[in-house]
């Protein structure tokens, strides 16, 4: 039988699928890519948190099953973190789940809460979880704009009056991935405020809430009083403490929501291996100076490609948080969209970057850079796209004339 499955019908073509391809295709050929496309920490995890997973290894009773809504101790050690970063306390058993990264938590939340046709306000551009999360659970999206501004309180209002069903939901994500955006207490108490009024719930995306770079820790929306009746929130240790591959993160908040999610999980998963949410604790609990470290090394790497960028005339705004730049596709190129522009940029100056069209229809004209190469191999891509864009005009030219002949 050839007809697709619902839930896949529901999916578009994968955007950064034809950039990978031709990415594997050319390192297949011998070529050196500079890769900032994928935001994947290329740092080691931590030495500590690394030696607490082999300690944790070695019991033989750490490799029966775990418990799917996380060990005790490693949500006592969250609870530690909100308690120490942001001022908010947690019920350890009421409202505090781990899950295996944010990405799996925002799913099976999703899933729980979600019945065929539900309206979710989404930001557009954002990550894809957030929004193809809902649609594979059977929800409908409605995108609100992506800056926490009046225009984003504005939107969320007119969805509300005008969305039928009404919203079940709003999406946050600051600090923001694409955009590097980020949100602050009073945007927090607005949303806070509307959500509790009109029964929205708010699920909260703060995965990047560690990689900030201007002095001022981005908030926590639960340091609202009275969040915790509609909110949830998402973290992870993914880029924190450099363990994206470790597959740990949290939802906490709202009690009614934790449990839908711990129930899902029950009947889909164990847990993590209880040597990773060991090693976990250990790095909430632990000494903090790698992560003072790992931030600084994000804030020389953004410095570089920043201040490269515009010397070769690309002028990218400087991130404040986050692992990425949101970089608006240079004038010349600006026609050709950010698939056919990083096709191009891959092609002739060995540079890979995410196409802004992966993140939504509104993120056509940017594209995404990862601050995931070190400063060297940054410093080399920036000749090449210098380079590169050197000879705008031939490759305009080059475009208009295969436009032309077809």
């Amino acid at each position: 039988m050839e007809q697709d499955f619902y839930r896949i019908k529901r999916l578009p073509p994968y955007v950064f699928a034809e950039v990978n391809a031709m990415k594997a295709r050319a390192r297949a050929a011998g070529e050196d890519i500079i890769d900032f496309g994928m935001g994947n920490p290329d740092q080691p995890t931590p030495q500590h948190i690394v030696d607490k997973l082999c300690e944790s290894a070695q019991n033989p009773r750490a490799h029966r099953y775990s418990a799917s809504k996380g060990i005790p101790g490693l949500r006592k050690a969250l609870a530690g973190y909100y308690q120490r970063r942001f001022n908010v306390d947690l019920d350890v058993e009421r409202e505090i789940v781990v899950t295996l990264g944010s990405k799996e938590g925002l799913a099976n939340l999703a899933m729980a809460m979600t019945s065929p046709g539900d309206v979710v306000l989404v930001p557009n551009p954002s990550y894809p979880i957030h929004a193809f999360g809902f649609i594979i659970a059977g929800g409908a999206i409605r995108h609100v704009p992506a800056s926490p501004d009046e225009a984003f309180l504005e939107a969320m209002d007119r969805a509300v009056r005008h969305s039928i069903p009404k919203p079940i939901a709003v999406i946050l994500n600051y600090p923001s991935n694409p955009t590097a955006r980020v949100a602050s207490l009073d945007f927090y108490r607005e949303v806070v405020a509307f959500c509790r009024k009109h029964e929205v719930y708010c699920l909260s995306d703060i995965a990047y809430s560690e990689i900030y770079f201007d002095g001022n820790p981005p908030p926590s929306i639960l340091e609202v009083p009275g969040a915790k009746d509609v909110a949830i929130e998402f973290s992870s240790l993914s880029k924190t403490y450099s363990m994206p591959g470790w597959r740990i993160g949290f939802a906490a908040g709202n009690p009614r929501l934790c449990s839908a999610l711990a129930r899902i999980k029950s009947y889909l998963d164990y847990g993590a291996f209880t040597p990773v949410q060991v090693a976990a604790s250990a790095a909430l609990n632990g000494p903090q100076e790698c992560v003072e470290e790992i931030r600084t090394m994000y804030r020389e790497r953004r410095d570089v490609l920043i201040e490269g960028l515009a010397q070769a005339g690309w002028d990218v705004p400087s991130p404040p948080a986050t692992m990425f730049a949101w970089a608006p596709i240079p004038s010349a190129f600006a026609h050709m969209g950010s698939v056919e522009f990083s096709k191009l940029l891959l092609q002739e100056a060995g540079v890979a970057v995410a196409p802004g069209l992966g993140f939504g229809e509104y993120g056509d004209n940017h594209v995404r850079i990862a601050l995931v190469e070190n400063k060297h191999r940054t410093r080399q891509a920036l000749r090449s796209i210098k380079s590169f864009l050197a000879r705008s005009d031939e490759f305009a030219a080059r475009v208009a004339a295969k436009t032309g002949g077809e």
